[in-house]
């Protein structure tokens, strides 16, 4: 028998840390998020609900191994008219004759031989438990990285709108540079109009991005099964692991659930192909009951009947001829086993591909993300002296407007290039089964 396996539902669940909406917002931690999701995630319910299914099922008697007891009783009354005539030359003549017949009985069987198909059936039972938990498991992996992914891009946006602020106060200082030169008969209305255009332009893609947020956290509280209009704040940064290796992947790919899985199905699809070769084999059955049988009557010949006892026996069926149908149904069987083995060969195939991919992807973001550190640094110090020689006049307006892009663009890149190699260190510990929570 398979040791049952136990598996590490909800490390966080246990805690009970739950949700509550009030009016203000409250600040949502990864750890709590996820902790969140896995107890009220709809889809890791139905696939618990499964678990208990295929763990309810995996029963000797479910298999054909227990004794089968039935119990049986009837009893009769009924109302008759006798006439009958004797060889003695008694007659006997009545109607609305009383009569009651009884009977009760108690049936035992057991199976005692049957190609061993009920131990094969027990073992198929196992692996499907098995299989129902790895699917489970699987189920929690995803739920756990796409909340990781979806709290991530809520981090991503607010890193857009601090961008955004920094560029805001940029265009202020600006303004406020030509208000004052122009109130010195230094600048000219065109250079206003412009520096609040640019102003107002910035106030409208900030409330763009605020409108970009909400929806992501909306996302965010989809994922936790959560009313999509709760409030939550979110204080954290994006910090990539860099010690992930390709090598490490790979190697970890056979603990993924769903190859796991695929793996459960080969054996349950072999289990399947000797349970259907079992039928072609003879059955042999023990069975004993206990009758009992009363009837009476209150006219006639035979007033009273009674009968009780023991009985006990083996029976014995073997399969002949079919039209071929056991056959046939393990041919099919055979099949099903090439096609479960290659299910899991495509999956190894696929993964393995997207392992490699998302691995591409998460080492050349590592090596942007140090340069473009050293570029937003770069671009910061640029808009500041831009600015400085734009109130001593040294500068346009031209100027200013492209050192501003400069460091829009710079910060825009770095942060799209975190999240992008966190999102796939986040998927690359998915399908190696090593996301911790």
């Amino acid at each position: 028998m398979l040791a049952k396996k136990k598996i590490n539902y909800f490390p966080g669940i246990i805690a009970g840390i739950l949700f509550s909406v009030t009016g203000s917002s409250q600040t949502l931690r990864l750890p709590d998020a996820i902790s969140i999701a896995l107890k009220n995630s709809l889809d890791i319910q139905v696939l618990k609900n499964n678990v208990q299914i295929t763990e309810t099922n995996n029963n000797i008697g479910v298999a054909g191994g227990l004794p089968v007891i039935n119990s049986t009783i009837s009893d009769n009354e009924q109302v008759t008219g006798v006439n009958q005539k004797l060889n003695t030359g008694v007659i006997i003549k009545r109607s609305g004759a009383v009569g009651n017949t009884l009977n009760t009985g108690l049936t035992a069987s057991i199976l005692l031989y049957n190609g061993s198909r009920v131990i094969t059936t027990k073992k198929r039972l196992e692996e499907l438990q098995a299989q129902s938990e790895e699917y489970l498991n699987a189920q929690i992996q995803d739920v756990v990285a796409a909340v990781m992914t979806a709290y991530y891009d809520i981090i991503r946006q607010e890193s857009y709108l601090k961008t955004i602020d920094h560029s805001i106060d940029a265009s202020q200082k600006r303004l406020d540079i030509v208000k004052t030169q122009q109130n010195v008969g230094m600048a000219n209305n065109a250079d206003l109009f412009q520096s609040q255009l640019d102003l107002n332009s910035l106030l409208q893609a900030k409330q763009s991005q605020q409108l970009a947020i909400d929806q992501s956290k909306t996302a965010l509280l989809q994922l936790l099964t959560l009313k999509p209009d709760s409030l939550i704040n979110i204080t954290d940064t994006i910090i990539v692991d860099n010690s992930v290796t390709l090598g490490d992947i790979l190697n970890s790919l056979r603990n993924n659930a769903d190859i796991i899985a695929a793996d459960k199905q080969i054996r349950i699809s072999q289990l399947i192909s000797k349970e259907t070769e079992a039928q072609r084999y003879p059955t042999l059955s023990a069975s004993t009951s206990y009758s009992y049988n009363r009837s009476q009557i209150s006219a006639g010949q035979l007033l009273l009947n009674q009968s009780n006892g023991f009985s006990g026996g083996l029976r014995l069926s073997i399969p002949i001829y079919n039209g071929s149908i056991y056959k046939r149904q393990k041919k099919v069987a055979d099949i099903n086993i090439k096609n479960a083995a290659l299910e899991k060969d495509i999956l190894i195939r696929d993964y393995t591909a997207n392992a490699v991919k998302t691995f591409q992807a998460y080492s050349n973001g590592l090596q942007q993300i140090e340069t473009q550190q050293q570029n937003v640094v770069l671009a910061g110090k640029l808009l500041d002296l831009v600015l400085m020689r734009f109130q001593l006049r040294q500068a346009t307006i031209l100027e200013v407007k492209q050192a501003q892009q400069s460091f829009e663009d710079a910060s825009y890149t770095l942060t799209n290039l975190s999240f992008a190699a966190k999102s796939s260190e986040v998927e690359l510990k998915r399908l190696a089964n090593q996301i911790k929570f």
